[in-house]
């Protein structure tokens, strides 16, 4: 599977798995063992991420079922805003290459379109 844009320029530290995991799934909520396995991460490697993801915000509970709890990407958080907004500049970003991208080819077959029509004139 191709890794996320955010992964892309973060890297795979688990903290930015976990949190790119959330995004991608956004509004839906999970166990802490459903994100370790979303995430492709060790629960240990959850479990030491898991504080600083709950003291900055960007997890919050959904739902308890006895001891156990759901949890989702906290929308409300700023920080988690500041990293949606990051998730939105490099799409923008990654399109924009794209629509470069295009242009030349289509720039290139448009110009070699018109060679071969001056060839056979």
């Amino acid at each position: 599977m191709e890794k996320s844009l955010l992964l892309q320029l973060t890297g795979e530290i688990p903290l930015f798995k976990i949190v790119d995991f959330l995004i991608e799934n956004k509004g839906m909520d999970f166990s802490k063992k459903d994100i370790a396995e979303g995430a492709e991460i060790s629960r240990a490697s959850l479990f030491n991420y898991w504080n600083e993801l709950e003291t900055y915000g960007i997890v919050k509970v959904t739902r308890k079922f006895g001891k156990a709890k759901l949890y989702t990407l906290n929308s409300n958080s700023i920080i988690t805003k500041r990293i949606l907004d990051l998730e939105k500049a490099l799409i923008s970003k990654a399109l924009e290459k794209e629509q470069k991208k295009e242009l030349i080819i289509n720039s290139w077959f448009i110009s070699s379109q018109l060679f071969q029509w001056k060839l056979l004139s």
